[in-house]
């Protein structure tokens, strides 16, 4: 652990360095590292990020990243991405068997814009393609708050999802939102495991009609998976839902939120931009399809 810690450093000492830690010992299966005269020189971990559910459409894709860095004087050394990346494709093959094969399995890398060597190695070496690029919007908590409502007839409360039949109600409505690109039941579990997690949802009588979730990473907050349904759409939902999740994060004592947003998304960031979030980083994602 000491020397991964003094990889992070090192990688991280390049402001918004887009670097996974290795998780759980569970996790280690996934993670492949070189050294050389005693130091950690490279690390590369392989995470299956999307699972898509049975009856879905034929084009929707499974999606498993990685993430591969090295210490700065390194990140163009192409032999030693290149004695790395084997494993990581090898692994990403073993993952991909083990979900549903009724669907194709796209590899995918995310990086910040900045970090143009290692997206160069995925695009010209691995003939990856660009997939999409997102913005992450940044709130500062200590600024003031605007005050909401939402219409009569609506009630706003949180959300535990405390059973199974509440998460698979959950996740067939987001489904229904992202049909292509669910977030299915291990990423649920995964981001209910985080500390202040809860779930914020709008419901008119019984039925729910916006969603989103929010809790703490490190020092501060994330608000994820924002959706409002048709045709409860562009009634104010989604920005009282917002100011909800974020006066939540500040009475936990946290001082600033985030968020992602496709950069095309323009109807999103004017929605983010109006209660108060800023752009501070935009990371670039590649995919190839995943061989079987």
């Amino acid at each position: 652990m000491p020397l991964l810690g003094e990889l992070y450093n090192s990688v991280t000492s390049r402001e918004n360095a887009t670097f996974w830690w290795v998780g759980d010992p569970d996790n280690w299966v996934n993670v492949f590292c070189a050294f050389e005269q005693g130091e950690m020189v490279a690390k590369g971990q392989v995470s299956i990020i999307n699972i898509v559910p049975s009856s879905r459409s034929a084009d929707s894709k499974h999606e498993i990243f990685l993430n591969l860095k090295t210490i700065p004087e390194r990140e163009a050394d192409l032999n030693l991405l290149e004695q790395l990346y084997p494993y990581l494709y090898s692994r990403a093959i073993e993952l991909g068997e083990s979900l549903p094969q009724e669907y194709e399995t796209l590899l995918c890398v995310g990086n910040d814009s900045s970090e143009i060597a290692n997206s160069q190695f995925f695009i010209q070496q691995k003939s990856f393609r660009h997939k999409e690029s997102l913005f992450t919007m940044e709130r500062d908590l200590k600024q003031p708050m605007i005050e909401l409502s939402i219409s009569d007839g609506l009630q706003c409360t949180p959300w535990t999802m405390d059973s199974s039949q509440e998460e698979s109600e959950y996740l067939e409505l987001e489904a229904e939102i992202w049909p292509d690109t669910p977030l299915g039941m291990e990423r649920l579990s995964q981001y209910k495991q985080n500390p202040l997690w809860t779930a914020i949802v709008v419901r008119e009588v019984d039925t729910i009609v916006g969603s989103l979730m929010a809790w703490r990473e490190e020092d501060k907050g994330v608000i994820e998976d924002v959706f409002v349904r048709e045709p409860w759409r562009n009634t104010g939902i989604a920005k009282y839902m917002l100011t909800q999740a974020l006066t939540y994060l500040r009475g936990n004592g946290l001082e600033s939120a985030e968020l992602m947003v496709l950069t095309t998304n323009n109807s999103a960031l004017s929605l983010y931009g109006s209660v108060g979030f800023k752009r501070v980083k935009e990371e670039a994602r590649y995919c190839v399809e995943l061989s079987r």
